[in-house]
């Protein structure tokens, strides 16, 4: 059962908590609210500002898992928090760990401050969750992908495209670390696991996947400097730093140019031109 009551005083006091920097907004200067706005919050959850403030007032409908997800997304709560509101909302907390979509307030907050830096955070099956501005205009907009082609590796082997911007001589190296990863992704899940279903889906339909599949190669890695072509700027060649948050098996990944260097230029030429789709 909803707790009315009990939701609307969490909802509020985590908002009056939140500074705009803290989730990448920027502070105005004739700003006097202590906190964040309550059209602010909205805007984040992707909600009206009227039903964000009908549940901060109590007098609101008992909100749905999608909807209190993307509350719980937009305040940058913890798991705990995350937990915490479900369960005032009268659901029961998603499940935790690899299958999760909820990103750490800690990577939230490190990818906010990355508008000028191409970034991007990801699942273990290489699902884009959130994107830096920059990480639209070089990668194309991860809203866009749904069910499994959300997946990069699941678009390498099913979709020709997703291989364009990618050296030829590089391809068939890719394709051995993608069928790798999701060999050695299987192995820690489990058979019953979203890798393992991904894996058989792949089977299906990937005469390439099943020749790398039956090799059973494992350990292969990617190679340690990114090339790929982009439509509007040309080549690239970009190193990935990733951070990774254990307990949700996410990583924000962070392309960078060597500075002086032509790619770096062009990145900056990126940056005025705006976002391109690459699927």
């Amino acid at each position: 059962m909803i707790d009315r009551d009990g939701l609307a005083e969490f909802l509020r006091r985590r908002r009056e908590s939140l500074q705009p920097e803290d989730v990448g907004l920027s502070r105005g200067p004739r700003r006097r609210t202590g906190g964040l706005r309550r059209e602010e919050v909205a805007a984040l959850c992707h909600m009206s500002t009227d039903y964000y403030a009908r549940l901060e007032r109590g007098t609101g409908p008992q909100p749905s898992e999608q909807m209190v997800a993307s509350i719980a997304q937009g305040l940058h709560l913890s798991l705990d928090e995350r937990d915490h509101v479900f369960r005032l909302a009268g659901h029961n907390p998603p499940a935790r760990g690899a299958s999760s979509e909820h990103i750490g307030p800690g990577l939230l907050r490190i990818l906010d401050r990355l508008s000028d830096t191409p970034a991007e955070i990801v699942t273990e099956l290489g699902e884009t969750l959130r994107q830096s501005p920059m990480g639209v205009s070089l990668l194309g907009d991860a809203r866009l992908r749904e069910g499994p082609a959300r997946s990069l590796g699941y678009r390498w082997f099913t979709d020709p495209q997703a291989r364009t911007p990618y050296p030829p001589d590089e391809q068939r190296m890719l394709s051995r670390v993608y069928a790798s990863g999701l060999r050695e992704l299987i192995t820690v899940r489990g058979p019953e696991s979203r890798p393992a279903h991904l894996a058989d889906l792949l089977l299906a339909l990937s005469p390439e996947f099943r020749e790398l599949w039956d090799s059973h190669e494992v350990g292969v890695r990617p190679p340690d400097i990114k090339r790929f072509h982009h439509p509007e700027v040309g080549a690239l060649e970009l190193h990935c730093q990733t951070l990774l948050d254990p307990e949700q098996s996410h990583r924000l990944l962070v392309y960078t140019a060597v500075p002086g260097s032509e790619s770096y230029d062009k990145l900056q030429l990126l940056s005025v031109i705006g976002s391109q789709t690459i699927r």
